[in-house]
């Protein structure tokens, strides 16, 4: 018997992750216009950017996949003795984990697929998709791994710099007046989450402030389990928060990925970031 883990394509895992653990992503849907797009399949994340780079193209949407689309999912890793273990983003961000809850209601072997709401996105979902899948390679069974991604929920953090709060505010996940604030003074506005939602934290004026900031909120939080860094268009961003982390965690040891089409609708260009997950000593 193995345990399979599941997660959805906001967890922006790199593809080498995925393949190496044998881990199942659901996609979410994109949409321009009347175009549909599977996230992370149908349409790469350097297409995705060009198309939002345009002010001709209309502005993305993004909807939950289906109860049946996970259904299909779970039945095919089920065929054996296989249990499941889908971990995905915070309910309060998508209508994901609604749609794997429902799935998993509507089999049978439900006893053998458990789904959790990470309360959090992005590289921060994927750390504990990650953290999950290493304990399953391991052999861990199925009610340890619950228990321990569980126990990591509330030691789990993101937080992002952003070149605007504009397109959080056009995806209907910021106030109009919280992107205003953060539009003052042509200075980078630093977010996070807090209890699934996405949340101003300051502004930062220039990037080696922005940078330096982030490095300091992850450094707060003492000794860390897992540490990545991610980003948009930002690729030199990301890469010098890596660096500047690497005299607090092994560089070696720091995922970096690009975040894929889900995200990049509401973060925007030019976004980078950092998620970890605090040691539980």
């Amino acid at each position: 018997m193995a345990i399979r883990i599941v997660t959805d394509s906001t967890a922006d895992l790199p593809t080498n992750v995925v393949q190496d653990f044998g881990i199942t992503v659901v996609p979410l849907h994109i949409y321009f216009g009347e175009e549909q797009f599977e996230d992370g399949l149908t349409i790469s994340r350097d297409e995705f950017y060009r198309r939002l780079a345009l002010h001709e193209t209309a502005f993305p949407r993004t909807s939950a996949p289906s109860a049946g689309e996970f259904e299909r999912a779970y039945t095919q890793l089920l065929s054996g003795d296989d249990e499941v273990i889908s971990i995905h983003l915070s309910h309060k961000l998508s209508a994901t984990f609604t749609s794997a809850a429902a799935a998993q209601s509507s089999l049978r072997s439900r006893g053998s697929v458990a789904v959790i709401d990470s309360g959090t996105v992005s590289l921060a979902l994927g750390l504990l998709v990650l953290q999950a899948a290493q304990m399953a390679r391991e052999g861990a069974g199925m009610r340890q791994i619950i228990e321990a991604t569980t126990a990591a929920l509330p030691r789990t953090r993101f937080f992002g710099v952003l070149d605007t709060l504009e397109y959080l505010r056009r995806g209907g996940r910021i106030g109009r007046a919280a992107a205003l604030l953060g539009s003052l003074l042509q200075a980078k506005p630093l977010i996070g989450l807090r209890d699934g939602v996405a949340y101003p934290i300051e502004r930062a004026r220039g990037r080696q402030r922005s940078l330096e900031r982030i490095v300091q909120l992850a450094k707060e939080h003492g000794a860390l389990s897992h540490l990545a860094v991610g980003h948009t268009t930002d690729p030199a961003g990301m890469e010098s928060l890596a660096e500047r982390l690497a005299h607090h965690f092994p560089l070696q040891r720091i995922l970096q990925a690009r975040c894929g089409a889900t995200l990049g609708t509401y973060l925007g260009p030019g976004a980078y970031g950092v998620a970890f997950i605090q040691s539980s000593i």
